[in-house]
């Protein structure tokens, strides 16, 4: 399974694209960080984090989408502008008839180190070890993309096949 995870933000949205099934080594295949300058107006920093994704979408082909959900912080205009770069995210993928996944924060760090609780610097480290990088992915923001990649692809899975069969069971096809 192909997955692109992505951090949502104005300034620096993170992407990564991710190879791998439960149970088996994953590969990277694509990271980078989509930026948008903070003094442009809001319209055009949309486009720009538009034009990203849809240009990762078309190289790399993934076959779903895992987008960090957007949580209430204190800063009100930081989670908008999450909120909003999450929905281009979302928009993009939509478009394409993908699959796509929310988790939350704490969702990718216990995939990822087995705490939900971890920091950046711990969930760093376990991408840069579970992918066989030779350095540690830079912003923070790229390897929080590749974590919840990483997160789809291991919980994911599994979650569509629970949903596909609730659906089923709900339609009486047990």
């Amino acid at each position: 399974m192909r997955v692109l995870g992505v951090d949502p933000g104005l300034t620096r949205c993170g992407v990564g694209v991710v190879d791998g099934t439960p149970g088996s080594p994953l590969t990277l295949v694509h990271v980078g960080v989509i930026r948008t300058p903070a003094e442009e107006e809001l319209a055009l920093r949309l486009v720009g984090i538009e034009r990203g994704i849809e240009d990762v979408l078309d190289r790399f082909r993934p076959e779903a989408v895992a987008v960090e959900r957007v949580f209430a912080q204190h800063n009100v205009s930081t989670v908008m502008g999450t909120a909003q770069a999450a929905g281009i995210a979302l928009l993009c993928a939509a478009r394409r008839g993908l699959p796509v996944a929310l988790h939350t924060p704490s969702e990718a760090k216990a995939a990822i180190t087995g705490s939900g609780r971890a920091d950046k610097a711990q969930v760093t480290m376990m991408v840069t070890r579970l992918l066989r990088l030779k350095e540690a992915p830079r912003p923070a923001d790229a390897a929080d993309a590749l974590a919840l990649a990483i997160c789809h692809v291991w919980r994911g899975g599994a979650v569509s096949r629970l949903a596909a069969a609730q659906q089923l069971y709900r339609r009486g096809g047990r």
